[in-house]
């Protein structure tokens, strides 16, 4: 198994308690209602995702969500709206399993309520999900809702440090700036603030790696590590960093680490696996 596809399954298997805290009910097709090539808009909006995820459902899908959808209008009562949106949420997350409609529905809501908790709720769900998006146009969509809905929370609670780091997250990896300096500041005044900061620390290591600035993720996630040495994702991402510089002995070091912190026996297999090519090498 090379590198990419292993790396990619233990990744999956290590966030997966990340992904469970931050979303109640994640659809099964998490990349979208439709391929690249069927998105042909250079803005890409609501209508068109909801008409491209329309596409996938049964006839007698299509009934029901016709339904929800002509409820709306009805529901001119705040707990009404939001009761059918929540309907329309849980549809296209149970019966349909598509992300973006769900993620959508639950944003709506948590507009209408106009909470902090809701609005950061719904903001991490297009954030996390967002990164995974190898479709350029859907991915910026996605960013464009979750700063909306950071900026809404800030609004309500200025001091709320993730979501400052949720709302630079969007600018760094949504493709929503020219400048991904942009993001970076935004994460920056966090970590300065508070270099104890874990999201903080891991979020700018996660763009030191895009950028190829290794030193810069090395110096941030040793930070992690010493402030949270269970830390797996930061383990994890130490010894891939390493490995991407060619530094096979310290890769295999964070990697042997690791193995104390994961719990799923296939992962655990995918890492010795990797660690035994290292040492090949």
């Amino acid at each position: 198994m090379g590198r990419p596809q292993w790396i990619t399954i233990v990744a999956g298997i290590v966030l997966v308690t990340v992904i469970f805290l931050f979303a109640r009910r994640i659809p099964n097709k998490t990349n979208g209602p439709a391929p690249e090539s069927q998105i042909t808009h250079s803005v890409i909006t609501i209508d068109t995702i909801l008409t491209l995820a329309k596409k996938q459902l049964s006839p007698e899908q299509v009934v029901r969500l016709n339904t929800l959808e002509n409820s709306i209008s009805r529901g001119d009562v705040k707990a009404q709206q939001l009761n059918v949106y929540h309907l329309l949420s849980h549809f296209w997350a149970d019966s349909a399993g598509i992300f973006e409609p769900y993620a959508w529905y639950e944003a709506e809501a948590a507009r209408l309520e106009n909470s902090e908790k809701t609005l950061t709720f719904a903001a991490r769900l297009f954030l996390e999900n967002l990164e995974a998006d190898d479709v350029i146009e859907r991915k910026k969509w996605k960013a464009l809702q979750a700063k909306d809905l950071f900026e809404r929370s800030l609004k309500i609670n200025p001091a709320n440090d993730s979501s400052k780091v949720g709302l630079g997250a969007c600018y760094l990896f949504g493709g929503i700036s020219s400048s991904p300096m942009e993001g970076i500041l935004k994460i920056k005044e966090v970590a300065d603030r508070d270099s104890t900061n874990v999201y903080a620390l891991m979020t700018l290591a996660r763009g030191s790696l895009i950028s190829e600035q290794y030193d810069n993720a090395i110096r941030r996630l040793e930070s992690v590590h010493r402030h949270d040495p269970n830390n797996v994702d930061a383990i994890m991402m130490l010894a891939e960093t390493y490995e991407r510089l060619g530094d096979n002995t310290n890769a295999i070091r964070w990697y042997n680490l690791s193995l104390e912190h994961i719990q799923n026996t296939e992962a655990k297999k995918a890492v010795a696996h990797r660690i035994e090519d290292l040492k090949k090498k």
